[in-house]
């Protein structure tokens, strides 16, 4: 699998960081997964119909970040194109390309719109074939939220692809300053539900709180055992718990 590093910024933005190299780079992956998308779309699409697995292996080269990179690129550039589907133009409304006037047109899918809006109905249907949580399972205004003693909600972007499923996901806050909302500080220490390791994350690296009916039953125990560890170790004055 291409290892490339996605950089997010514009070549401006990279030459303000002195990080011209890294957006070298990843501008050169971009283009190498555009023709990868044009290749198996030439070679899967029978002039009728589009084989649904063509999506296979450029998923297995150039990962899930990247290709939906690629593609979200595309439509916002071609975004007058009537033949992208509805719901595929929702889809790339949430989708962050930085404006790179020189550039963006460098890795446009050039396959027909018709058929590469196929192509995009695929990539949203693998996404959601690994039924990963999103903004739909969480409660409450994220930006008002006090995050300790929550289970979170950990957004697939702050994850390496190899981790991307609900076991890595799920994290309950124990401490930091990003835990407040409004507060200058960005540091959330949580405990990873499934294998009970603890690290420190940023606050914008998390959709949201967990609604509560969406916890799977492998979490309870563990999050059961979490909230008896924060009582246990509860501050006490006079023999009560502080609360």
């Amino acid at each position: 699998m291409n290892d490339t590093y996605l950089y997010p910024y514009s070549s401006a933005e990279a030459r303000d960081r002195n990080e011209l190299s890294l957006w070298r780079e990843s501008h050169k992956a971009n283009i190498a997964c555009r023709n990868a998308i044009e290749d198996t779309i030439r070679q899967n699409f029978d002039g009728m119909h589009l084989d649904k697995n063509c999506i296979t292996p450029v998923l297995d080269e150039y990962g899930y970040k990247r290709t939906a990179w690629v593609l979200a690129n595309t439509l916002h550039e071609l975004k007058w194109d009537g033949r992208f589907g509805h719901a595929n133009k929702q889809w790339v409304e949430c989708a962050c390309i930085p404006k790179d006037i020189n550039h963006n047109s460098d890795f446009v899918v050039r396959s027909h719109p018709a058929v590469l809006d196929g192509f995009v109905t695929f990539y949203r249907k693998a996404v959601q074939a690994l039924n990963l949580f999103g903004a739909e399972h969480c409660v409450g205004d994220r930006a008002e939220q006090d995050f300790t003693g929550k289970v979170l909600v950990l957004s697939p972007e702050a994850l390496q692809e190899q981790y991307w499923g609900q076991d890595y996901q799920l994290l309950y806050a124990r401490s930091g300053f990003g835990c407040a909302p409004h507060s200058s500080g960005r540091a959330v220490f949580a405990t990873c539900l499934s294998d009970g390791e603890t690290a420190r994350w940023n606050r914008e690296d998390f959709i949201g709180v967990l609604h509560d009916k969406f916890l799977p039953e492998w979490a309870k125990p563990k999050l059961a055992e979490l909230n008896a560890q924060e009582q246990t170790n509860a501050p006490t004055m006079g023999g009560m718990n502080m609360k």
